[in-house]
């Protein structure tokens, strides 16, 4: 007979909060920093915004569809190392998109230690540019004398000094000058001339008078002609595909190339939470082992800390300028692609068990019904959505606020390293609170804390003045989440306890914060980032004046816990058989006394 193979839960353990902890760490390196790059490559507010809430509604649909379709097709293992590879691939990708203009390269970082001037990046942008434009014959313009000047005429200068010929190509850069308050826009025209083409036409020209008697010389200028004439129009229209202001400008260009390379990531990047979640707890489960499901949770939120705080710390030592053209905001990208490099053999080890009797669909299903049809489950479920709404606009646009204050990547880094050592405090705490404070109690405390939070950010003065509030995600973040695992044991059934926390998890995380990208991206485009958290901040505070209302009306359902009942001492039972006994035997004296 075969030996069962023995299961080493604690190896199991490990290997998954190994897992946990490097892909926590890439997804650090880079998801809280993307809109600083988005606003370095010349997005508009609303544009990130969008895209960010694309990102978001991309992964309310596609995860739990994909963490199905691998488990349907016993595929897990295969979907997860694709998801690695094919994701930190995508966003390395990103990086070959270029910027809308020449100021997104030093509007937002310190260049007095650099040794190239303005007007040297200018031309090397219209070099660039007319490298990356599909015309087979450019001039690049030549950069002029230095003068005494200042770097606004000197610029102009170097502009104007472009030969310009007949029917030469005309480019029309946009140039974006960064405030804190406003956004002024100019636009600059560059006439690059063709020199070869005018070139060659001009010596056939001149061959053609000099042979007027020849026919067959005739006859192969004309077609010439003509090639350089078919050739002439393609190069325009791939121009006018790439370039031309008339249809669509350069910014909106811009904006759905990104649009489709973060789809793209997404899709590649969603499946890989929820199906190494499935597979573990499911793994854990057949073993009778499933109480240990929720420690590799804080070896996440550690990951997450190092991947901040180390990335800010590397990109905040290195110039403004990697390279000739590369910013240093790409080492971000770099790190999550090596980062998630080193998590893919840990897949290879990873516990992984499939349970084709457990359903996910109807699982979900079954317990968004449980969430319906219980009124304090439906206010914590509008809480979660109102927080996930508020914490996307702190996510997406603090960072912003932050760099127009004067702040670094290395005070970003510590801010967020701060906020998330917080949250994973609060569990050490949980106990004390418990006795203090009921659920729904706890879920108003942590709803304010996130008001506050967000009304602090509107009113920073300096680069470290967001790292004190950043002490009371312990309470806003860390309670919001203790309050709804408090939720979902109360209203789920027996089986039905993670689907609920998804539930939960999709309205916050995901519904709530896409649409809340979307808002938050036009209030900052048309009002600033000011007018955005105080507004969040009014919301959440407007929501903490019905909220303690609604839990007073709403109707207490009292429901049983069986694993209490299962776990009663026997002691305490002959205790209450001996009583009830007892009443027995005096009932029946007393009867034979009458």
């Amino acid at each position: 007979m075969k030996r069962n193979k023995q299961i080493d839960v604690k190896g199991a353990l490990v290997l998954s909060s190994t897992f946990h902890f490097l892909y926590s760490c890439a997804r650090a390196c880079i998801l809280p920093f993307l809109t600083l790059y988005l606003r370095y490559l010349g997005l508009t507010p609303s544009m990130t915004g969008l895209l960010m809430s694309t990102k978001h509604l991309i992964s309310l649909v596609w995860s739990p569809l994909a963490s199905f379709l691998s488990k349907h097709y016993d595929k897990r293992r295969a979907v997860i190392t694709g998801s690695l590879v094919c994701s930190a691939g995508a966003a390395l990708i990103l990086l070959l998109i270029p910027s809308t203009g020449v100021e997104t390269l030093t509007s937002h970082c310190n260049i007095s230690h650099l040794s190239v001037s303005p007007t040297e990046e200018l031309i090397d942008y219209v070099r660039v540019v007319g490298s990356v434009m599909p015309t087979t014959h450019t001039t690049i313009v030549s950069q002029s004398a230095a003068h005494e000047s200042s770097p606004t005429e000197t610029t102009s200068d170097t502009v104007s000094s472009a030969v310009s010929m007949s029917k030469a190509t005309t480019y029309t850069l946009q140039l974006q000058h960064s405030n804190n308050v406003t956004t002024q826009w100019t636009q600059v025209n560059v006439s690059v001339a063709n020199h070869s083409i005018g070139g060659e036409r001009n010596s056939l020209e001149s061959h053609h008078g000099a042979s007027n008697t020849s026919p067959t010389v005739w006859r192969v200028s004309r077609s010439a002609e003509k090639e350089k004439q078919q050739q002439r129009e393609m190069d325009e229209a791939r121009l006018e595909f790439l370039g031309n202001l008339k249809v669509m400008d350069v910014q909106h260009q811009l904006f759905f190339m990104l649009l489709i390379m973060v789809s793209i990531w997404e899709l590649m990047a969603a499946p890989l939470e929820w199906t190494v979640d499935d597979g573990l707890y499911e793994y854990l489960d057949f073993v009778d082992a499933s109480d240990r499901y929720g420690s590799t949770g804080v070896w996440g939120l550690l990951g997450a800390v190092c991947g901040v705080s180390g990335a800010g710390l590397l990109v905040s030592h290195l110039d403004c300028l990697i390279g000739s053209h590369t910013p240093r905001s790409a080492v971000h990208f770099y790190s999550y692609a090596a980062v998630t490099t080193l998590a893919v053999p840990v897949v290879a080890f990873l516990p992984l068990y499939l349970n084709k009797k457990r359903s996910r669909s109807t699982g979900l299903f079954k317990a968004l019904q449980l969430v319906r049809g219980d009124i304090r489950a439906l206010l914590c479920a509008a809480t979660a959505f109102l927080m996930g709404l508020a914490g996307s606009a702190v996510d997406d646009f603090l960072l912003w606020q932050m760099q127009d204050h004067g702040s670094s990547e290395l005070h970003m880094g510590l801010s967020l390293a701060v906020a998330l050592l917080s949250r994973a405090a609060f569990p050490l705490l949980s106990g004390r609170v418990s006795k203090l404070l009921s659920p729904g109690r706890v879920l108003l405390v942590g709803t304010v804390c996130l008001a506050l939070q967000c009304l602090y950010y509107s009113f920073l003065w300096g680069p470290w003045a967001a790292i004190p509030v950043q002490v009371l995600s312990c309470f806003s973040s860390g309670a919001l989440w203790w309050a709804v695992q408090v939720q979902c044991e109360d209203v789920a059934t027996p089986g039905t306890e993670r689907s609920v926390r998804r539930v939960y998890q999709a309205l916050s995380l995901d519904l709530g914060a896409g649409l809340g990208s979307m808002a938050g991206g036009f209030v900052v485009h048309r009002f600033g980032v000011s007018v955005l958290f105080r507004g969040v901040a009014v919301i959440l505070l407007l929501w903490c004046l019905f909220l303690p209302l609604l839990q007073w009306k709403a109707p207490r359902q009292r429901r049983i816990n069986y694993s209490r009942l299962l776990a009663a001492d026997t002691s305490e039972v002959s205790e209450s058989e001996s009583e009830q006994e007892t009443d027995w035997l005096e009932k029946a004296m007393e009867d034979d006394e009458q």
